[in-house]
């Protein structure tokens, strides 16, 4: 198209509806095994380029070329053409269409922000975000700007009738106790109480990688795989592992529609800057449902048995009327990954609302821990109820001008 009514591939594909834009794309089987379509095209950036980068940026899918690479250690090479350490130079330029976001997870809910602000859509490493504010700050985003957004590669799950009792409300009571024991990394991802300070690093930009966070003496442990020991940048190796363990099963048990009310700790006094270790915690809901997360890497094990209740117990549990409105309902909606979603503009699997009620059940724990006490919390005000000091680790505050 010429003249006034130019219009380019992205500007088509953000006004398109994914029946028109799937018109245009030609199929693989005309150009051949493993070819992609200039129309399936799209330009990526890579914001965060350490261990998990590559990974982070595969996520993206295929027929993404890398355009960019932003890091906050690409000081003595950045051009600001092909190497970045400003994440925001690279979201102006309008050839990049998806970025893939790896950095330390104190900065993931800004930048996944600022990159949908920008037009772009987004796969971020888990965790989605630090604390619970920023998860909703993300949610929010996401739907304001119509982007898709996926953590990492999460999704994919086969809808399945334990999922539909819960999602269809119809079940109000349940007595269910399911344990997670394990695989969190407690130990391994604890931060130094004492270090050494030592020089930044000439190719290292410190402030802009502290971030949002309080600017630190500079040590090598906060940098790099053991940053995840600091609840400046994360939340130890709970925040780490626990999006693993829980995605698939907050799915399945329709727990990632709401979040826990009743928030039971059971850990040694917390370090108010570096994570540490911690027995167990126990997450009920609303409907009676309870999650317990057990580290065993630390104390007594959680002192009373699981009681996991299959799809059967469920439907026992259900009245005659129930049951035959439950088998009239439509089967939990399959989402896809991202390399789907973006062209065909749907939600992914890991869109960021579901991601943020998986990510509060972790958020919360660590707050427990932290705080040192029993909490309540409300899932539609996404507050603890009558309890200051937990909130303020609900909704904690950033170093200017940093803010959500």
């Amino acid at each position: 198209m010429t003249g006034k009514h130019k219009m380019t591939r992205r500007e088509f594909v953000g006004a398109s509806t994914a029946g028109a834009f799937a018109a245009t794309i030609v199929p693989r089987n005309v150009l051949g095994q493993g070819q992609i379509a200039p129309s399936e095209e799209f330009g990526g950036a890579l914001i965060g380029c350490g261990g998990r980068g590559g990974g982070t940026f595969g996520c993206l899918g295929k027929g993404v070329r890398r355009l960019a690479s932003c890091d906050v250690k690409y000081k003595d090479r950045c051009d600001n053409k092909t190497f970045y350490t400003d994440f925001r130079k690279v979201l102006e330029r309008k050839d990049i269409h998806v970025v893939a976001i790896a950095t330390h997870p104190g900065w993931h809910a800004l930048i996944s922000i600022a990159a949908m602000e920008a037009g772009k859509d987004v796969v971020c490493e888990k965790p989605m975000t630090r604390f619970v504010s920023e998860g909703r700050a993300v949610a929010d985003a996401e739907k304001r700007f119509g982007r898709v957004f996926q953590v990492e590669r999460k999704g994919g799950y086969n809808p399945n009738l334990t999922r539909k009792i819960f999602e269809s409300g119809l079940l109000k009571n349940c007595d269910s106790v399911l344990v997670r024991k394990g695989g969190f990394k407690v130990r391994g991802w604890s931060g130094m109480v004492k270090y050494q300070v030592t020089d930044v690093p000439e190719n290292l930009d410190w402030d802009m990688y502290c971030g949002p966070a309080s600017l630190r003496p500079f040590n090598r442990h906060r940098v790099g795989g053991s940053h995840r020991g600091y609840w400046d940048h994360v939340g130890g190796g709970l925040a780490d592992m626990a999006h693993h363990h829980l995605h698939s099963l907050a799915y399945q048990y329709g727990r990632d529609l709401t979040a826990p009310v009743e928030i039971t700790p059971h850990a040694p006094p917390a370090h108010p800057e570096c994570c540490g270790l911690w027995a167990w915690c126990e997450m009920k809901y609303a409907d009676g449902f309870t999650l317990v997360l057990e580290s065993g890497e630390w104390g007594e094990p959680y002192p009373h048995k699981p009681k996991n209740l299959g799809e059967g117990d469920l439907l026992t549990m259900l009245s005659e009327e129930d049951r035959k409105k439950l088998d009239e309902m439509p089967d939990p909606e399959r989402l896809p990954y991202f390399e789907e979603a973006i062209r065909t503009r749907s939600r992914t699997a890991s869109y960021a609302e579901r991601s943020h009620r998986v990510a509060t059940i972790y958020h919360l724990a660590n707050v427990a821990f932290r705080c040192g006490r029993p909490l309540k919390f409300d899932p539609d005000t996404e507050q603890i109820v009558g309890d200051d000091e937990a909130n303020r680790l609900v909704n904690q505050p950033m170093r200017a001008p940093w803010r959500l």
